[in-house]
This record gives structure tokens, C-alpha cells and sequence, in this order.
């Protein structure tokens, strides 16, 4: 607390607020994506803008501009109009990537569609967002995406038109191309703003169906160009984006991240896999990699990992769900990523809000989600009268600024329950602004553990039991009990599952270093934890297994 000076003597002041804002020196982009891809292609036209590793597949700027183009012209002689919505339900391949670009550059509104839906997910959101034309993969491991499409499209009157990634009617979409000149792509273009909408995404709601977060041009590009500016790319980079394009980690921090500088978006494997992550880094000299914290555990307890070649590395970017310090200890120290960068946002700020700095020391990196992004402002407030907090109390975490979302498509109700009067939006989670000014994620207010009145946040606990030496990875949950009201689980996967901590080794552990209250009564040995295809934990799923 600092002091002041009146005629009276000094006078203690008030503790600072709990508020940041993201001053910067760069303004805001004002480009469409499509202008803003146009800007790259200019500039960098002979530079590789996209390898598809599996397929061996590769496109400079100048290439990859022209089969955007191909796809736009394609989708617009398919009657696609400004506006409509186009469903992209795919994993990660380079026919994604393009109509990301494609539906772009002609006022589309893509519909991101989570790979591992089912029939009726898939039936919900046709119909929830109108989409007129979908595009797909043919499958996604057991899923066989034509037999679900044939399953619910009698129930989605609004479909007009399915073509499948490697079929034949994909190639009837791109015949439509011959139909429409450049001129008229032009014209389209023209009529575009960059506050327009241009994406939906799904958030994984743990309850009921899923919201359409809607995000612009203006949201969406100037968050991934502020992310790339953050880690300083260029044209010279080269990212691995083994995260999924239907989520805002790979679409937006990945794809609009890198072609908003010139730089090269490199596709590891259709889905995670750890093996092929690595050999896409060696093989392709990335300097950046991306995951969230479970991905790049299993790269580093892949058998054989030191005789990977990652001396290309020298960034990357750790979000999705809490990262582990001592996991991020080991990525920096073993992964030759000594510049790697945390990201805390949501789908519905675009996503990323906070982000640790290139120069920020190992504490900053590892027991932060770092500081405001440039023109984004943050500030936490008591969950309860809305009131902001002073540095150093826990609340909710709210964000505003170009980032936060037009709203939940068709569901201004939805909408006005997180994004108040102000523009705020409010997250749901609950972090703590230091005196430094660098923002710490302490849990969620659901997940939030009250045993006898004590307060108990889950990500303590679990930071902690990273340290353990039998613990590879944890997540720490409450379960109802008679007397406390609430009970601590800890949730473990041994580092060998032929020796796994227990209960008490994990007590004894925790007595010298955590309040009493804070130690778990109970571990639970698991393979694996129920996770969204974004790479968050379900712990709603954990705390339903173990309320027993």
C-alpha cells in the first residue's frame, strides 16, 4: 500500500484495483481476413504457407491464395450468399485450413463443427446455426461422418448440400469455380466489413446443449496478428499446429496467427499424436510449437523423445487448460523452447486475453498466465456485487475490448447472462491480479471446493502434486460429504502405473506445505481424464465417477 500527502498529514492510500489494460504502441488491424491474406501474398508469394505433413502436400502464399480463391469462387457458383452459414466438420487437413480463408473472402460465416460429435450434437447445430452447406471429412476414427450426415439430414430442412473432403463431390464443389470470375469475388469483397460475423463456434457447455459463440473478422484476426506479435513472428517461422483447427487455439492463435505475418502453418497429423508432432518439428525445422499441457506431456514421456531433433524450437505456445509449472520447467529445459508463451483466454474473447512475455523470467512464465494483451482490458470483480477487487484477492475474471464476442448465435438471453452492460465479459473464472500486474488462474467458480466453510481452489493443490515424484499428471476435485459438505479428491495418473501413489504418501506430501484443509482425503488412480476435444479436463465427469 503506498502513501499520500494532504494538508493534514499522510493519508494511507487504497490498495490498487485489480484492473489492466493492454497499452501498445501497434494499432488494431482494420483488414477482413481475406484483405488481410491478400497483404501476405503481396508480400511474401515464393514463401511456404502451409505443410501438410501426411500427405507430403505443400503451398507457397501465391499457391495457397490461388486454391482459396478456387474455393471461394466454388462456394459462391454454389449459391453460397453473404452472410449464409457453410459448416466445416473436419479434422485437421489443408482443405480446412482453405475454407477458413475461402469462406472468408466471400462474407461466409463458417460453422466449426467439433470432430468427435455424435448424430444428435451434429443434428443440433445444423439446425441451431441454419447451415446451408456443409463440408466434411469423410470420418474421424470410429465415425463414419456420411452414414451420421444420412442419419439427421432429414430433420435439418435448411441443408442444402454435403461435399466430403477426398471424394468425388468434393471435386463437383470445385467444378462450381468455373461459374464465377475474379471479378465477382472481387464485387463480393468489396461489400464485406470487418466487423461482420465470419465464425461460430461451439463452446463444450457441461450442461444442456452448446452455445454459438459469433466472432468477426475484427475479433478473430486481430487476436491471432496480437498473439504472433507477442512471440514475435515472421516470415521466417515455421508453426506445428498439432491442436485442433475447430477450436480458436488452432484457427486463430495457429492459422491466423502465421499467415498474418508471412509465417508457415505446418500440419503435424490429422489428430494429436505424439510421435508425429515431433517428427513434424524435426523434419519441417519448426520454431514454434503448440499444445495444450496433456500433448506436450506425452511428448515428453514418449519412449524415445531425446532422439527427436528439436534444436529448430525456440517458441510455442501452452494453453487450453492450466499449465503445470513443472511441466512448463521441462519444455523450456528439454524441448529447446526457451521463449515458450502461456495463453489464458475463452472461446468467446477470440480467444486469448492474458500472455506471458518472450522476456518474462521463469516464475512470470510459469505461475502466470502472463499480462493483458495489447487493447484488451482485464480486471477481476467480486462474483457476487460486480464491485473490482484490490491486487492480490481472488474473483471472477472479466475482459473487454475487440476480443469479446458479437454474442451467442440466436440467443440474446444467453449473451446478456455473460456480457453485462459494460461490454464486460465475464468469464466464470477465478483469478487473482498480482502487485506486478500478471494474472494467476486459481480454478473456476464451479469447480471452486468448499469444506467447512474454507474456500478451496483446486489448481493450488494440483500445482503442487506436480512436484510429487510418482505423479504424472493430476487434477484435484470436491465430492459431497455429510460432515464437510465437500471432500478433496485427487485425481492421479502414475508415472508407472506398477507403483502408483497412495492416499497416504499423497497426505504426507501435502502436511508440510498445505493448510490442513487442503490436503485430499481420497486419491483416485485413473489412465486418463475425460477431456473436451479443445484439451480441457471434464472434471464434471471426474466429480460424478468419484461423488461415491
Amino acid at each position: 500500500m503506498t502513501t499520500m500527502t494532504t494538508r493534514s498529514g499522510p493519508v494511507a492510500a487504497a490498495p490498487a484495483a485489480s484492473y489492466l489494460h493492454g497499452t501498445a504502441t501497434v494499432p488494431l488491424l482494420g483488414d477482413t481476413v481475406g484483405g488481410n491474406l491478400d497483404r501476405a501474398i503481396a508480400a511474401f508469394p515464393d514463401r511456404e504457407a502451409l505443410v501438410d505433413v501426411p500427405s507430403g502436400r505443400r503451398w507457397t502464399y501465391g499457391e495457397f491464395g490461388a486454391s482459396v480463391d478456387e474455393l471461394a469462387r466454388a462456394l459462391l457458383g454454389r449459391g453460397v450468399a453473404k452472410g449464409d452459414r457453410v459448416g466445416i466438420w473436419a479434422v485437421n487437413c489443408p482443405e480446412w485450413m482453405m475454407a477458413q480463408y475461402a469462406t472468408a473472402r466471400i462474407g461466409a460465416i463458417m460453422v466449426n463443427i467439433n470432430p468427435a460429435y455424435r448424430a444428435h450434437e451434429v443434428e443440433f447445430v445444423l439446425n441451431q446455426a441454419g447451415i446451408s452447406v456443409l463440408l466434411a471429412s469423410l470420418g474421424h476414427r470410429t465415425s463414419d461422418y456420411r452414414a451420421l450426415v444420412d442419419e439427421v439430414r432429414g430433420r435439418c430442412p435448411g441443408l442444402r448440400a454435403v461435399h466430403y473432403i477426398g471424394d468425388p463431390s468434393w471435386d463437383e464443389l470445385l467444378a462450381y469455380a468455373g461459374e464465377v470470375t475474379e471479378t465477382q469475388i472481387a464485387a463480393r469483397e468489396a461489400e464485406l466489413s470487418c466487423d461482420d460475423p465470419i465464425n461460430i463456434q461451439y463452446t463444450s457447455g457441461t450442461t444442456g446443449f452448446p452455445k454459438g459463440a459469433t466472432l468477426s473478422h475484427h475479433n478473430i484476426l486481430n487476436n491471432g496478428y496480437f498473439v504472433g506479435e507477442t512471440v514475435a513472428y515472421t516470415e521466417h517461422d515455421r508453426i506445428c499446429v498439432p491442436v485442433p483447427f475447430y477450436h480458436c487455439f488452432g484457427m486463430v492463435m495457429g492459422n491466423l496467427a502465421a499467415t498474418s505475418h508471412g509465417a508457415c502453418v505446418v500440419i503435424p497429423a490429422p489428430s494429436f499424436d505424439a510421435g508425429a508432432t515431433l517428427h513434424a518439428v524435426e523434419r519441417e525445422r519448426c520454431t514454434s510449437l503448440y499444445g495444450v499441457p496433456t500433448m506436450f506431456i506425452a511428448e515428453l514421456d514418449l519412449p524415445g523423445f531425446a532422439s527427436y531433433d528439436l534444436s529448430s524450437l525456440r517458441t510455442g505456445i501452452m494453453a487450453g487448460s492450466p499449465c503445470p509449472a513443472e511441466v512448463m520447467k521441462r519444455v523450456v529445459a528439454e524441448m529447446n523452447m526457451a521463449e515458450v508463451s502461456i495463453c489464458y483466454g475463452m472461446t468467446e474473447t477470440s480467444p486469448v486475453s492474458t500472455q506471458t512475455r518472450r522476456d518474462d523470467n521463469l516464475e512470470r512464465r510459469t505461475g502466470t498466465v502472463g499480462r493483458a494483451l495489447p487493447h484488451i482490458e482485464v480486471k477481476v470483480v467480486d462474483p457476487v456485487t460486480g464491485v473490482t477487487l484490490p491486487r492480490g484477492v481472488p474473483g471472477e475474471l472479466c475482459t473487454r475490448g475487440y476480443s469479446v464476442m458479437l454474442g451467442y448465435w440466436n440467443e440474446p438471453e444467453r449473451t446478456a447472462e455473460v456480457i453485462d452492460a459494460g461490454r464486460w465479459m465475464h468469464t466464470g473464472d477465478l483469478a487473482v491480479i498480482r502487485e506486478d500486474g500478471y494474472a494467476q488462474i486459481v480454478g473456476r467458480i464451479k469447480d471452486m471446493i468448499i469444506r467447512g466453510g474454507e474456500n478451496i481452489y483446486p489448481r493450488e493443490i494440483e500445482e503442487f502434486l506436480y512436484g510429487h515424484p510418482k505423479v504424472a499428471d493430476v487434477q484435484v476435485i470436491g465430492v459431497p460429504d455429510a460432515r464437510y459438505g465437500e471432500e478433496i479428491v485427487a485425481c492421479v495418473i502414475p508415472r508407472d502405473p506398477a507403483d502408483p501413489p497412495s492416499a497416504e504418501e499423497v497426505a504426507e506430501y501435502c502436511r508440510e506445505r498445505l493448510a490442513h484443509y487442503k490436503v485430499p482425503r481420497r486419491v483416485e488412480i485413473v489412465d486418463a481424464f475425460p477431456m473436451t476435444v479443445s484439451g480441457k479436463v471434464r472434471k464434471i465427469e471426474l466429480r460424478e465417477r468419484f461423488a461415491a
